[in-house]
This record gives structure tokens, sequence and C-alpha cells, in this order.
């Protein structure tokens, strides 16, 4: 069946960096889109960013210009680099895969403190 594994999370201070890991298995994720989407406590599940398969991106205003989506068709793996890290970036993560079906991750946290 299929799964994504999310992994990367962690505690960092402000200003620090991440880089998030959303590997996939049991479909190849080459023609598909990925995103990723954060839950913060109280709030709704929002997305982040996304990356289709022609590897065209598209950012929320709140991460534009420090956060950067990639893939790796060949690994089956998309990434989430953070940079410049903010306290209310503190959430839980998950990724998204798109197909006739969706998909989710279990989520990795996220926690933005010093």
């Amino acid at each position: 069946q299929v799964q994504l594994v999310e992994s990367g999370g962690g505690l960092v201070q402000p200003g620090g960096s991440l880089r998030l890991s959303c590997v996939v298995s049991g479909i190849s994720i080459s023609i598909y889109s990925m995103g990723w989407y954060r839950q913060a406590p109280g709030k709704q599940r929002e997305l982040v960013a996304r990356i289709n398969s022609f590897g065209s991106t598209n950012y929320a205003d709140a991460v534009k210009g420090r956060f950067t989506i990639s893939r790796d068709n060949a690994k089956n793996t998309v990434y989430l680099q953070m940079n410049s890290l903010k306290p209310e970036d503190t959430a839980v993560y998950y990724c998204k895969l798109t197909t006739a079906t969706l998909y989710w991750g279990q989520g990795t946290q996220v926690t933005v403190s010093s």
C-alpha cells in the first residue's frame, strides 16, 4: 500500500534551519503533485508549499523566500528546506500525495523556540 513517512523535524532556535523529508513507498511519485502542509495547535491544517510533476512550485505567503520545496523522483522523496525559522512556524508538518486518492503522512513536529 501507499505510505508516506516524514522525517527531519525537531527543536530549533529562531533563525535556524531544518530540512524535512517525505519518503513515499508503494507508488512512483513522478507524475503526481506533492505538498507540505502544517497544523499548529488549535488551528486548521494549512498549505505550506507544493510542487507538481513538472517541478513548478507555489508557497504560502508566510513562507515565501524562506522555505523551498523540491523533489527527487529517483528517490521517491520530496523535501522542504526551511530557513530563517520563526516561532510561528511551530507546527506538525505533513506531507501529502495527490492522486485520485489523497495520501498523508503521519507528520513530523517542528518547534521553533529559544
